[in-house]
């Protein structure tokens, strides 16, 4: 049996400041989360805690305060490579702080996420990172604040009268999109998506609309749209190409409508981009390896996850004033799946098998 002094010790508070080169002081203002500390020396300390391997006590913590070192964070959903991402860097950020983070799916529930934030509450977590179902008028943003909870709310939020908000600028990024497309020609353009009654979902509609008939009054632009699953989506989307309807461009506004309209296209026999031209709100690798690779609204999860902490925690540590509102640029990736309408070989072949 192992001596207990042949056990590696725990690096210390003290540890950490003699790596880093700053006072103890510092290493647990930086660990709490507190924002006034110069960013080179949190820098430094951060640095410090993961060479030494350092982690907080957290019995020692709870001790002096009445909640815990926990973040806990709620998505709609785990299956997405934009929630997997941003989980994974919510996750770092919590970590660096010397905080746990506990996450849990909403799966497109409202009711679940009030639950959730119910046991989160009960678990008495210091702050939450919230990705609502829908807006940040739900039930869940109603629960955080008649019970005094911490909190940022990210993603499909636009801004709020009580918590920070922080999500990507869909209307412009949508815009963007519209003017690559109508620049090359486009008139006819289908957007698909889920679920209109989610901000974000509102706001990249509207961007894209209000762009393209900005620039060509006369374009059509058809929308199908439905409520929370994918099967009506793809439904809908086969009875309209069932009616003859032929964009020459469709702009699907979450990843897995691209996904839909690929195979729609398949079935079809339409090539992109010479018989129809495809863009997709969200990257994947999987858009980036295929042939014609394509054409995506890359959002800017690093920044997102980055700036929701760094409020949160400043929150968590007594900053007062009014919640802010904030939208990280995205970036437009046109790839091979966009191109002019009519100039391809398949052009107006229609449905080949």
């Amino acid at each position: 049996m192992a001596h207990r002094q042949d056990q590696p010790r725990r690096p210390s508070i003290h540890d950490v400041a003699s790596r880093a080169g700053v006072s103890a002081a510092t290493v647990s203002k930086v660990m709490a989360g507190v924002t006034t500390v110069k960013r080179e020396n949190a820098q430094r300390v951060f640095d410090a805690v993961e060479q030494l391997g350092y982690r907080v006590d957290p019995l020692a913590s709870d001790m002096r305060r009445a909640r815990r070192r926990i973040i806990g964070a709620i998505m709609p959903e785990f299956e997405s490579e934009f929630f997997g991402q941003m989980l994974t860097q919510l996750e770092s950020l919590a970590e660096q702080r010397g905080y746990t983070l506990v996450a849990a799916s909403s799966r497109e529930s409202e009711a679940r996420e009030t639950e959730i934030l119910a046991r989160m509450h009960d678990w008495r977590v210091a702050g939450v990172v919230l990705a609502p179902v829908r807006n940040e008028h739900g039930p869940a943003a109603a629960f955080m604040k008649a019970n005094g909870m911490t909190g940022v709310l990210i993603d499909r939020v636009l801004s709020d009268d009580a918590f920070d908000t922080v999500s990507a600028d869909s209307a412009s990024a949508s815009a963007e999109v519209a003017r690559e497309l109508l620049g090359k020609g486009h008139r006819h353009v289908l957007v698909v998506g889920l679920g209109e009654q989610a901000a974000t979902v509102r706001a990249r509609l509207d961007g894209f609309r209000a762009a393209a008939l900005r620039l060509a009054p006369d374009a059509r632009i058809d929308v199908v749209l439905a409520e929370t699953d994918v099967e009506p989506l793809r439904a809908r989307l086969r009875d309209y190409f069932a009616k003859g309807e032929r964009p020459t461009a469709v702009y699907s506004l979450f990843l897995k409508g691209t996904l839909v309209a690929l195979s729609e296209f398949r079935r079809h026999g339409w090539h992109c981009p010479d018989d129809i031209s495809l863009v997709g709100f969200d990257d994947a690798e999987w858009m980036q390896a295929t042939w014609p690779a394509i054409a995506a609204v890359v959002q800017p999860v690093r920044q997102i996850a980055g700036h929701a902490m760094d409020v949160l925690f400043a929150r968590i540590e007594g900053k007062q004033g009014p919640p802010t509102a904030r939208l990280e640029p995205c970036r437009v990736l046109m790839r091979e799946s966009v191109g002019s309408p009519g100039s391809g070989p398949h052009s107006g072949e229609g449905g080949r098998q």
